[in-house]
């Protein structure tokens, strides 16, 4: 089950609210009116859009929601309960033979560790398993690079269309320097889509697409583990060295708390 990232709803909050408590802070609740300015929302929003519409297929921009909702999901894996996984389908290999896996993977969530075991249920040879599983993580990493890059282009086209807003602003303010009750209503325009261009790339769509980018890294990752696995399982290895050679994937800090908890356990034995 996919879990809520709080860290991306938190930035997204916590980046607003400082800019509008900057604001109100020096010119009250009077001066962020002021910073409110419709015509100037409508250039950004309406340029961003069409830039993005020019620059992508419809198919693509119908998933930039999903691609969005990706930044706000949590779907991290914890590398031990997958280790355990495979040391449990290991442990039954060896006893029961690799047919007998046909009724375990029923258990197991992720597809891409049904697909392998599966795999090495057919016979099929490690150097395929891992051609076969490998293709399936570049073409994963070529889905994610293009959702990612409607975000990056995005947080390139706000800036962007921000400056042609403050264009736009300066062209009416000095075409009306005889009128002054029209500088200070270009004046805004011609700032503030600076502003909401800037706000856009720097605190939605490049964190995103960063953010976005760092959990297809984790996710290329954990599959390369699955592999490991995968073929370590249909190769016959010992349970024991399987979880050995895939405890080499731990961080030296995951190894070293489990380390600890290992020496406490034993220790509470020892004690009774």
């Amino acid at each position: 089950m996919k879990k809520l990232d709080i860290l991306t709803p938190i930035g997204l909050v916590v980046g607003v609210v400082m800019v509008i408590f900057g604001i109100v802070y020096n010119g009250g609740l009077s001066g962020f009116l002021s910073f409110i300015d419709p015509a100037s929302m409508l250039i950004v929003l309406g340029g961003l859009i069409a830039g993005l519409l020019v620059s992508f297929p419809l198919k693509d921009i119908k998933h930039l929601i999903t691609v969005l909702r990706q930044s706000f999901s949590d779907n991290e894996k914890s590398l031990r309960d997958l280790i355990n996984t495979f040391v449990r389908l290991s442990d039954r290999a060896r006893r029961e033979g690799l047919l007998a896996l046909e009724t375990e993977i029923e258990s197991v969530d992720d597809s891409f560790i049904r697909k392998g075991i599966l795999l090495a249920v057919d016979g099929i040879e490690p150097d395929v398993i891992n051609d076969i599983m490998s293709a399936e993580i570049a073409a994963m990493e070529e889905r994610h690079r293009k959702g990612r890059g409607i975000l990056e282009k995005a947080g390139e086209y706000a800036p962007a269309w921000g400056m042609i807003g403050t264009l736009i602003g300066l062209v009416l303010m000095l075409k009306n320097l005889n009128d002054p009750s029209t500088l200070g209503p270009n004046m805004a325009i011609a700032l503030l889509t600076t502003l909401y261009g800037s706000l856009l790339a720097n605190l939605v769509f490049i964190p995103m697409a960063a953010k976005l980018a760092l959990k297809t890294e984790k996710e290329v990752f954990i599959k390369q583990i699955i592999i490991e696995g995968v073929i370590g399982v249909q190769s016959g290895q010992n349970p024991k060295i399987l979880e050995e050679k895939l405890s080499a994937f731990l961080s030296t800090k995951e190894r070293q708390q489990e380390l600890e908890v290992t020496k406490d356990g034993e220790a509470l034995e020892d004690g009774v």
